[in-house]
């Protein structure tokens, strides 16, 4: 089921009485997720993406826009009635209840012609049970279940309706790390096996970026970009989506262009031709630095950790913005870490520059 949302605005009466001005939490919100896509709305807290999750169910009344399902119109439908399944960030199980009346819940609400008999009700719990592999599970009560146990169990309860959109807000949050990686994969699998359209709500980057198929960046209410995840990775629309993607995280500075040279600091370490002079932010992905005794960026040496497959250079310099300056580089490659100084030759595809006023990308030529 394709989603479409146009202009979508939520605002929010101020809580401080002695501002008029409402709260905007989202602005005028545009874009289109295809049938059977699993898409991130990703952002920092406070960015918007909850509420536009909010509004896409149905338990929030948008201020202005429409939200369309398909070619249908449900902005004003009810949440009941709107054929989603919501999965929330603290599984929301009835804990008297065992795994399978959990799962059977939504099945026991239905009326009219959608109402089933307990032989078909019993047979969707059991394929939804063995679609997130908790079968064996079904007379235990939450209690006894694992953290990602129960998240699983709420996922299939979501989906014992086979609804028509899946929405899943911050389902990973209250797992340990080694739980979110499996149950992140298990998400992966069981979006691709049921083809329901899925939007997947995070703070965490590298949860979106592993399994989505396309990632839409929030900040402040208003979408900052759209993509593909390696794509937005690379090619990053505004200073924001550049620092808000990647781990570790891309480094930045203080540059000018000057006679289509790049300087950061004294350092002139990039031809950018076609580019007008001007003072502009820099941003370098970690991956984005070859060690070389030559090299034109100059650095301090802080420290050299060696992490297995790779090693980080950890540097700094006058024109950085960031804390440090780290480099990722392969542990085949020597460095020399005598005499407190590194030298950076710089991959060009991976440096990009963004507007000092704006703060907008700046490409060349």
């Amino acid at each position: 089921m394709k989603v479409v949302l146009e202009n979508l605005t939520k605002r929010f009466p101020n809580r401080n009485k002695k501002i008029k001005e409402d709260v905007i939490a989202v602005n005028k919100f545009s874009f289109e997720i295809p049938d059977g896509k699993l898409i991130g709305l990703l952002g920092p807290s406070g960015c918007g993406k909850s509420t536009t999750l909010n509004m896409i169910s149905g338990l929030e009344k948008p201020t202005e826009g429409k939200i369309f399902f398909g070619d249908d119109d449900v902005t004003t439908v009810p949440a009941e009635h709107r054929g989603v399944g919501l999965v929330f960030q603290n599984y929301a199980l009835y804990p008297h209840l065992t795994v399978r009346q959990n799962i059977l819940f939504p099945l026991q609400n239905l009326k009219g012609k959608d109402k089933l008999t307990k032989e078909q009700m019993d047979e969707k719990a059991d394929e939804a049970a063995k679609l997130v592999q908790i079968f064996e599970l079904m007379d235990r009560k939450p209690s006894e279940l694992s953290g990602g146990q129960q998240q699983r169990v709420a996922i299939a309860r979501a989906l014992v309706k086979m609804p028509k959109i899946l929405l899943l807000d911050e389902p990973l949050s209250n797992l340990d790390a080694r739980l979110r990686l499996q149950t992140r994969e298990e998400l992966k699998r069981i979006q691709t096996k049921t083809g329901i359209t899925t939007i997947f709500v995070t703070h965490d980057q590298e949860e979106a970026m592993s399994i989505c198929d396309l990632i839409v960046v929030m900040k402040d209410g208003l979408l900052q970009q759209i993509g593909k995840p390696q794509d937005v990775y690379d090619d990053p629309k505004n200073l924001f989506v550049a620092k808000f993607l990647g781990t570790p995280a891309i480094n930045t500075f203080d540059g000018e262009i000057k006679d289509g040279v790049l300087f950061i600091g004294e350092d002139a370490v990039l031809k950018m031709d076609g580019v007008t002079d001007q003072k502009v932010h820099v941003g370098i992905r970690p991956e984005g630095f070859i060690p070389d005794e030559n090299g034109p960026f100059k650095c301090d040496l802080k420290a050299y950790e060696v992490m297995g497959r790779d090693s980080s250079i950890i540097s700094s310099h006058d024109g950085m913005t960031s804390t440090q300056i780290r480099a990722i580089i392969s542990s085949d490659i020597h460095v020399n870490t005598d005499g407190g100084k590194v030298s950076f030759a710089l991959k060009p595809h991976k440096v990009h520059i963004f507007s000092k006023e704006t703060e907008e990308r700046i490409y060349l030529g």
